[in-house]
C-alpha cells in the first residue's frame, strides 16, 4: 500500500492556509446533526473537544480518570514553544520550523512541522485569552525562556506548572461546552475497542471502570488523543494509568502504527531509588537554563560531596563537547551524554547512575529569590522526594523514558489510513521525528486540538452523511463482544504472577535492549524474550475480582496485554532501522565524535506498520521523506 500524505503542493509556507481553503464546510444547522467522539481529554482531546462543540458539533469526550482535570498534561512543567519573538532575539516561524525539524534528526514530515511552528503563535493569544497565568517581564509583557535544541528564547511557561495552566484553560473551554450541551462527558470509561464499518472508523467499545458496564457508542467519526506509550517501559515520568490501549486496540482494527522505537529519554529526571518504585519524577528541562551539568573528572572523586570537589575537578561535560548549546542540547544528546559518563565511572549517587545538576552559580549571580520565582515549585518537589536541598547542594539526575515521538500513523489533515479515524497529540506521530524538542509536546497537543482538528474533522463530515448506524449493526455487536470475552478470558486465567510483575519484566527488558542505546544482539534477545513473557502471561497471571464493579487489576491486566505486543512491535522497529537518528541510538551505528549517525539513503522514511492478521508478524509500510524547504545534513551542537 502507497502512504499518502495528502499534503497540499506550493511553498510550504503557504500549505496550510491553501489547505483551509480547500476544505469543504458544514453549515451551521448540519453541524447539528453529526455526532464526534473524542477520546482523551488532555490538552489535544479536550481542546478538540470544546472547539469542535463550539463549533455546533455533538461531541461525547471520553476519559479514564474521574475528571478531564486529572489527564496527564497536567504533569508537564517547563514551557510551550511559540515563535513570537519577543525578546527580539532572532526568533521566526522559520527558526522555529527549522530547530523542530533537526531536532527531530530529519525525521519528521516538512509540511506538518512548518504548519506546528505557524501556528504556535496563535495558540499563545488563544492561551492568554483564556486567563492562563502565564509569566510576565517588569513591564508586563509575557516572559520567555529557552529550552533545549534551540539559540533563542521561545518558550512561554508558568513557573514548573505550565501543563497544569494550560489544561485547566483547555477544561474551562471544554465545562463550558458541557454546560452549553454541546460536549457530553464520559468520565472514568475507558476505550477498549474501535468500531470499524465499511473500512470507516464509526464509535467505540468503552467499560465504565467504575460498575463494570460495557458499552457501544457510535458517531460519525472518532478523535483519538489519548497520549504515548512511555509506560511500556514500566519505569517512567508518566503517570502511572497512561497505557496504549486505544491506539494499540484501533491498530489492531487497521490504523498503522508509525515509528514506534521513536522513544524519548528526558536527560532530567531524579534516579531510581530501588526495586519497590512504580515511576519516575522529572525535573523539568527549563532548569538546564540556569543549572549547569557536571560529574567528577576523576572516579576516586564520586564518592566525595559536591563541596568538596574543586571547581577544576570538576567535569562540566555538555559545555565542554557542545560549547555552542552548552547545557541546552536536545534531550537525546543530553541523555546520552550523560549515560557515558555514567558508563566511564564517574556518575554520582547510588549504583553510579546520576550527575549532578547544579545552580550554585546562578544563585551567586541572580540571588536565592530569584532562582525560587522561576523553579521554586520544582526545587520543592526535589526536596520533598529526595530530602535534599538543592538551595544549598547540587541535585542529582539521570536520563528517564519521558515521551513517544511514534504513534499512529496520520495524513496531514491527521487522519489515520482508516477514514473517520483522526489522531490528536502524542498518540500521533507527526510532528516530532526521531527526538522531540522541550516544550513542543504542549505546543503540539494545542496546535492539534484547538486549530487542526476542528477543520479536518469538518472537511472529512462535509462529504459524508450523518448517522446511518445503529447498535443492532453486525460489527457493532461483534466488537462488543470481543471485549466481553477478552475481559472474561483475563479473569478466569487464575494465574500466580501478579500484573505488575509482568509490567516490570517487560519494561526492564525494554530498557535493557531498546533503550538509550540498541543493538543487533540486544534487540534479537528482546525479540526472543518478549513474545515467550507474552505467552506466560496469557496462562500465568492472576487477576483477582470481577469484571461487574471497580477493578484496576483488571484494568492494569488489559493495558499490560497491549504494552506486551507493543514491546515487540517497537522492538522489531528498532531492529528493521539500522541508522542511528535522534532517540534511536543504535551502537553500531556512530560517526568518529561518538554522535549518532543517520543513513538517509535506507532509512529517510516513516516506518507504518500494519497489524498481523492470525498470528502472522506485521507488514511494513513506508512514507519516504522528502525534504523542499530544509537541506538534510548531520545534526551538530558544538
Amino acid at each position: 500500500m502507497t502512504l499518502e500524505s495528502n499534503c497540499p503542493t506550493g511553498p510550504v509556507e503557504k500549505r496550510w492556509e491553501k489547505r483551509c481553503f480547500e476544505m469543504k464546510l458544514v453549515n451551521p444547522a448540519n453541524k447539528r446533526k453529526h455526532e464526534v467522539i473524542v477520546v482523551g481529554s488532555g490538552l489535544a482531546g479536550g481542546a478538540a473537544a470544546a472547539s469542535l462543540g463550539e463549533l455546533g458539533y455533538r461531541v461525547s469526550c471520553f476519559c479514564y480518570q474521574d475528571s478531564p482535570r486529572r489527564a496527564h498534561s497536567i504533569a508537564a512543567q517547563g514551557g510551550i514553544n511559540a515563535a513570537k519573538n519577543y525578546p527580539s532575539d532572532g526568533d521566526s516561524v522559520e527558526r522555529l520550523f527549522y530547530d523542530t525539524i533537526k531536532g527531530g534528526d530529519y525525521r519528521a514530515r516538512e509540511s506538518n512541522v512548518y504548519r506546528l511552528a505557524q501556528l504556535s503563535v496563535k495558540i499563545i493569544d488563544q492561551c492568554v485569552a483564556q486567563g492562563v497565568p502565564f509569566a510576565r517581564e517588569y513591564g508586563g509583557g509575557l516572559a520567555n525562556r529557552s529550552f533545549g535544541g534551540a539559540q533563542v528564547s521561545r518558550t512561554f511557561y508558568a513557573r514548573g506548572q505550565t501543563g497544569q495552566q494550560l489544561l485547566l484553560g483547555a477544561y474551562q473551554a471544554l465545562e463550558r461546552q458541557v454546560q452549553a450541551g454541546t460536549v457530553t462527558m464520559h468520565s472514568r470509561h475507558e476505550m477498549l475497542d474501535l468500531i470499524v464499518i465499511d473500512g470507516r472508523a464509526r464509535g467505540i467499545v468503552t467499560r465504565d471502570l467504575v460498575t463494570g458496564r460495557i458499552d457501544t457508542h457510535l458517531a460519525d467519526c472518532v478523535v483519538l488523543a489519548s497520549g504515548g506509550y512511555g509506560n511500556v517501559f514500566y519505569l517512567s515520568t508518566n503517570a502511572m494509568g497512561c497505557n496504549v490501549t486505544a491506539s494499540w486496540r484501533a491498530h489492531k482494527k487497521g490504523a498503522y502504527f508509525a515509528n514506534p522505537c521513536f522513544t524519548q529519554i528526558h536527560p532530567t529526571c531524579i534516579p531510581v531509588k530501588g526495586e519497590y518504585q512504580s515511576k519516575l519524577t522529572l525535573m523539568s528541562e527549563s532548569l538546564r537554563n540556569d543549572g549547569r551539568v557536571w560529574v567528577p573528572k576523576h572516579q576516586e572523586d564520586t564518592g566525595k560531596t559536591p563541596a568538596e570537589i574543586a571547581e577544576n575537578e570538576r567535569d562540566y561535560y555538555l559545555e565542554r563537547r557542545y560549547p555552542a548549546f552548552g547545557n541546552l542540547v536536545p534531550r537525546d544528546v543530553a541523555s546520552r551524554a550523560a549515560k557515558v559518563v555514567c558508563d566511564d565511572g564517574r556518575g554520582v549517587g547510588p549504583g553510579g547512575l546520576g550527575v549532578y545538576l547544579d545552580f550554585r552559580d546562578a544563585i551567586k549571580r541572580l540571588g536565592k529569590d530569584k532562582i525560587a520565582e522561576r523553579y521554586g515549585n520544582l526545587f520543592d518537589m526535589y526536596h520533598h522526594i529526595t530530602d535534599e536541598d538543592p538551595y544549598e547542594s547540587p541535585m542529582r539526575i539521570y536520563p528517564a523514558v519521558h515521551y513517544t515521538m511514534g504513534g499512529l500513523w496520520v495524513d496531514y489533515d491527521l487522519m489515520s489510513n482508516l477514514p473517520g479515524l483522526f489522531v490528536a497529540g502524542e498518540a500521533n506521530f507527526a510532528d516530532h521525528g526521531a527526538n522531540r524538542l522541550g516544550a513542543s509536546a504542549l505546543m503540539q497537543g494545542l496546535a492539534d486540538g484547538y486549530f487542526i482538528v476542528p477543520a479536518t474533522v469538518g472537511n472529512f463530515l462535509a462529504q459524508h452523511k450523518p448517522g446511518g448506524i445503529d447498535a443492532d449493526h453486525a460489527e457493532v455487536k461483534a466488537a462488543k463482544k470481543t471485549v466481553k470475552e477478552r475481559t472474561k478470558q483475563l479473569l478466569e486465567i487464575g494465574g500466580k504472577r501478579t500484573v505488575d510483575s509482568f509490567h516490570r519484566e517487560l519494561g526492564k527488558l525494554c530498557w535493557d535492549h531498546c533503550g538509550m542505546a540498541r543493538n543487533d544482539a540486544g534487540l534479537k534477545t528482546a525479540l526472543e524474550k518478549i513474545p515467550a513473557l507474552r505467552e506466560e502471561f496469557w496462562t500465568n497471571v492472576c487477576v483477582p475480582g470481577t469484571g461487574e464493579s471497580l477493578n484496576q487489576e483488571l484494568e492494569k491486566a488489559g493495558r499490560v496485554a497491549d504494552f506486551l505486543e507493543l514491546g515487540e512491535l517497537m522492538v522489531r522497529d528498532a531492529l528493521e532501522r539500522t541508522e542511528s537518528c535522534g532517540g534511536h541510538f543504535r551502537e553500531e551505528s556512530v560517526t568518529e565524535e561518538g554522535e549518532a549517525k543517520r543513513d538517509d539513503d535506507a532509512h529517510c522514511y516513516v516506518a507504518a506498520w500494519e497489524h498481523g492478521r492470525d498470528g502472522q508478524p506485521p507488514t511494513l509500510h513506508k512514507e519516504q521523506l522528502a525534504f523542499e524547504k530544509v537541506k538534510l545534513s548531520q545534526r551538530s551542537y558544538k
